[in-house]
């Protein structure tokens, strides 16, 4: 990080700390990447210095490196869709950045999983139906007393929000969280929100106890094994694909986007089950994956002759999970073949992103790719990638410490 005069400011510098005015005043958050506007505001308000990160030229030889590396995450892409084009062309920047800012490319032993031999798997190949696996581990493992009385009132459509802050104040690890993402980038709220019941007035009943839905089920998932999968990273890519499907329904007409936040944080809850039940076997499809360049949802149905969605329809109906974010979970892959594709098409296309971003952070599975019936269905403008992506960047790092 370097401290930099305005004059020795310019496009493409990316902040390294926050930006205030001389009265305090919030300008740029960290991670912002200064355009000629930003500059032109830094002038008019009297800001002599930034904080930035420290980048340097990259060599054509490494330019040459990025573009191969990034090319890899690609394979599976349609390189004549336009969009997925211009995705390329985003995460190409991003991982660029990356590079010059002192970003190491992971080379081919660090794309490789722990050891996991030691792991049995309870169900053998043919021998354990998703069915079956999701009630062997329902019939074992309870489930968090508050998620049945959110979804008790999300049911009721009586229900007042001093009913619905009293239940989700039973859980105090569950309201800090929530309060934590109602005052983060999520909302965007200008004042700071002190209590669930000024939460539930602001953010909505059925959107807040949505989320509150959606966050005690993460709870439920404590025992993974960590040589198994980094769970960091697992709820990052999780919360990313969040953040996406977000911005997108914002970006239609008549949806609720806190409901799109929960589908894609939990879009990959049937991988977790797969990791408590199948270890061995989750991180056989893991490394082939990996070393076949294809999407994990292939090398998942190729393993075990079938896949995460396969797993969290059955147990997402054991949970009783609200239907329209149940459909969304289940058919990311395919949301064509879903009777009203708009919805689940959103969680598609922002698991697609989510991992496209992660190129640039040392994410391990290649794209699985847009379906292009799905892309033309959400009618995204031409420069929604940028400023999505910009959108992401802005969010993240709050957003993630509402988590961790």
């Amino acid at each position: 990080m370097a401290i930099k005069r305005l004059d020795e400011l310019t496009a493409g510098m990316v902040l390294a700390s926050d930006l205030k005015a001389e009265d305090g005043r919030l300008l740029f958050k960290s991670g912002t990447e200064l355009e000629e506007r930003h500059l032109t505001l830094l002038e008019r308000v009297g800001v002599s210095s930034a904080e930035v990160e420290d980048t340097c030229e990259l060599s054509d030889e490494t330019l040459c490196e990025v573009e191969d590396y990034v090319r890899e995450f690609f394979l599976y892409v349609d390189p004549d869709f336009p969009p997925s084009i211009e995705l390329f062309r985003v995460v190409l920047e991003l991982t660029g950045k990356a590079v010059a800012g002192g970003w190491t490319l992971p080379d081919v032993a660090e794309r490789r999983a722990a050891s996991v031999e030691h792991m049995a798997d309870l169900f053998l190949k043919g021998m354990g139906s998703p069915e079956t696996i999701v009630k062997h581990e329902t019939e074992l493992a309870s489930f968090p007393d508050v998620y049945f009385r959110i979804r008790e009132v999300l049911e009721d459509d009586s229900a007042s929000a001093d009913r619905i802050a009293q239940v989700v104040s039973t859980d105090m690890s569950l309201a800090a969280k929530l309060l934590k993402l109602v005052n983060s980038p999520l909302y965007g709220f200008p004042s700071t929100i002190d209590s669930v019941s000024r939460a539930v007035a602001l953010v909505g009943a059925k959107e807040l106890s949505t989320l509150a839905l959606g966050i005690s089920a993460i709870n439920y998932f404590k025992d993974i094994p960590p040589e198994l999968v980094d769970m960091k990273s697992f709820w990052r890519h999780s919360i990313t694909c969040g953040i996406f499907a977000k911005i997108i329904a914002s970006a239609q007409t008549g949806l609720s986007p806190e409901r799109f936040f929960i589908a894609g944080l939990l879009h990959d809850v049937g991988r977790l089950i797969m990791f408590k039940k199948l270890p061995y076997a989750s991180t056989e499809a893991m490394l082939f994956a990996r070393e076949n360049s294809i999407p994990l949802v292939e090398a998942e149905r190729s393993v075990l002759d079938f896949c995460h969605t396969d797993i969290s329809a059955p147990l997402l109906k054991s949970w009783q999970f609200p239907e329209g974010l149940s459909d969304m979970i289940n058919y990311h892959h395919s949301p064509m073949a879903f009777p009203n594709p708009l919805e689940p098409a959103i969680i598609h296309v922002a698991d697609n992103l989510a991992n496209a971003v992660q190129v640039a952070e040392g994410g391990m599975y290649v794209l699985p790719g847009f379906d292009e019936d799905a892309w033309t269905l959400l009618g995204l403008d031409e420069g929604f990638l940028d400023r999505a992506v910009e959108d992401y960047r802005q969010q993240i790092d709050t957003i993630l410490t509402a988590f961790f």
